[in-house]
């Protein structure tokens, strides 16, 4: 399978004063198609255990041009990487509206038990469905 590609809307609010999205708005907007293959895809496939508990323990970001704001959206391409018993890697390529790749990133992601207050192994299902997503170096770009 490819990278799961998520559509990310652009706000106004999402702008500084540069006149382009804020560095910081981003990583936000990274999160939230992040959010959409861990919690949204998961969940429409019956896996919602990722949605009890995740958390980020490393971000990375390279920006390639600015982004600007638009009424559109940003498309974020994410595939797996690194899939272990207890953490994996996220990789995403992000695209303005325009398919100018504005930034390329990866997270460290590891499953977490809120109730224990610590971080546990991945489930064989949460790794079976990451797997899924997991792509070769030369197929990352969505």
């Amino acid at each position: 399978m490819g990278a799961f590609v998520a559509e990310v809307a652009l706000r106004w609010s999402d702008m500084d004063a540069f006149g382009h999205v804020n560095h910081a708005r981003t990583v936000t907007l990274l999160e939230e198609a992040r959010a959409e293959l861990l919690f949204g895809e998961a969940g429409r496939q019956g896996l919602l255990g990722m949605a009890e508990g995740m958390v980020v323990a490393r971000v990375a970001i390279d920006y390639h041009a600015p982004l600007v704001y638009s009424a559109g959206s940003l498309r974020v391409g994410l595939s797996v990487r690194e899939l272990k018993a207890a953490s994996f890697l996220v990789d995403y390529s992000a695209y303005a509206h325009d398919s100018v790749l504005v930034a390329s990133a990866e997270t460290l992601m590891v499953p977490y038990d809120l109730r224990a207050a610590r971080p546990r192994r991945l489930t064989a299902d949460e790794r079976a469905f990451l797997a899924e997503w997991q792509v070769e170096a030369e197929d990352r770009r969505a």
